[in-house]
């Protein structure tokens, strides 16, 4: 065994001791069709406000753009599985649904930690072997296009929800990177495992796949909940039942959820103290109260205004008039233009649905 390969193996037993369920390395190259999808992407609005992902095409379109000099590109996936399907929680309407990822500590610190420690042991190992490399570490915050790449390592494949898809752990795999000027081998691309199944695509409330493999953002729930700041679409707002933070349908419906386990790093699994889930709870929140909530969550990062937004329209599709009250409070004490107007929505919807009349 020569010493890249050497490396690779104490890399690959280091990432499983770190929490990792796949790593898997490919070459740094240029891959002209996963630009070319970026590109049309882009060309037709799919990314929607997201102007940063236009911003940065150039770089997003080859890892060399990124990092000249980097050679070699590990993937690792960390499985954040829940216990149970999130699908039946759709069915409580007086419940808020927060996408199973965002339950938890932000996986961002937490990968990127452990992305750093393994880093640091890949050069401590390349040095025994008299070699000097450099690493630079990425999770979810860089122009990275971190799903063709883990295909081309073969972590998983990219499936017609655009989610990376595993044999061995189906849909519910946080991604990272490590890019690295050491020349290690790769590993054997994944292939498409998808066949004939459409459930992704058939599941999505919103109809938010123009094709397979192609997602228009502007119709994406988690998208509209979570990187949309303004009002979200009248002729949306009811095909979004009581989701108030992403989505998880495309995902949870995936047939390879079969081989999926729940998540076996503790700051992943569910939490002690599990948060409030009633909707009467969340619309009582102000910028403080929320804060303290989803202290350490992705929540968080929405801002009070626009989660409140998004629960006022889960109320408005509860069918629960007994929420009324709340809105009106809502309504009353916000000062926020989007989210009042989101909360008036709500309010004529329970009143006429639960009336026959708008009041």
């Amino acid at each position: 065994m020569n010493a890249s390969a050497k490396i690779v193996q104490r890399l690959k037993r280091d990432a499983h001791a770190l929490g990792f369920e796949s790593v898997g390395i490919a070459r740094a190259a240029h891959d002209p069709v996963t630009a070319k999808r970026l590109g049309v992407a882009l060309e037709r609005n799919y990314h929607a406000t997201m102007t940063w992902m236009e911003e940065t095409k150039g770089r997003r379109s080859s890892p060399k753009n990124l990092w000249p000099g980097v050679c070699s590109i590990i993937t690792l996936a960390m499985n954040y599985g829940p216990e149970t399907n999130p699908l039946p929680e759709l069915d409580h309407g007086e419940n808020g649904v927060i996408s199973v990822y965002a339950r938890h500590r932000d996986y961002h610190d937490l990968i990127k930690g452990r992305l750093k420690t393994l880093a640091a042991k890949l050069l401590s190992s390349a040095k025994t072997h008299g070699l000097e490399g450099d690493v630079k570490v990425f999770v979810d915050t860089a122009p990275v296009m971190e799903k063709p790449l883990a295909q081309k390592a073969g972590v998983g494949w990219q499936g017609k929800h655009t989610n990376l898809v595993s044999r061995d752990h189906g849909s519910w795999l946080f991604l990272g990177s490590i890019f690295t000027t050491l020349d290690l081998p790769s590993d054997v691309a994944e292939i498409d495992h998808c066949g004939s199944c459409s459930k992704c695509l058939d599941i999505c409330p919103t109809n938010a796949f123009p094709a397979p493999y192609q997602l228009d953002a502007r119709r994406c729930i988690s998208y509209l909940t979570i990187e949309h700041a303004g009002p979200i679409p009248q002729e949306l707002r009811e095909m979004m039942g009581n989701r108030i933070y992403g989505c998880d349908d495309c995902l949870a419906i995936c047939p390879w959820n079969k081989f999926a386990s729940a998540a076996r790093e503790a700051k992943l699994a569910n939490p002690q103290t599990p948060r409030p889930k009633a909707l009467v709870d969340f619309l009582d929140l102000d910028d403080t109260k929320f804060r303290s909530l989803f202290a350490g969550s992705p929540v968080k990062r929405i801002g009070v205004d626009r989660f409140l937004r998004n629960c006022a329209i889960a109320a408005g599709n509860s069918d629960r008039p007994d929420l009324v009250n709340s809105l009106e409070r809502l309504e009353r004490t916000t000062q926020n233009d989007v989210t009042r107007e989101a909360t008036q929505w709500a309010l004529m919807k329970l009143k006429n649905d639960n009336t026959g009349n708008i009041e």
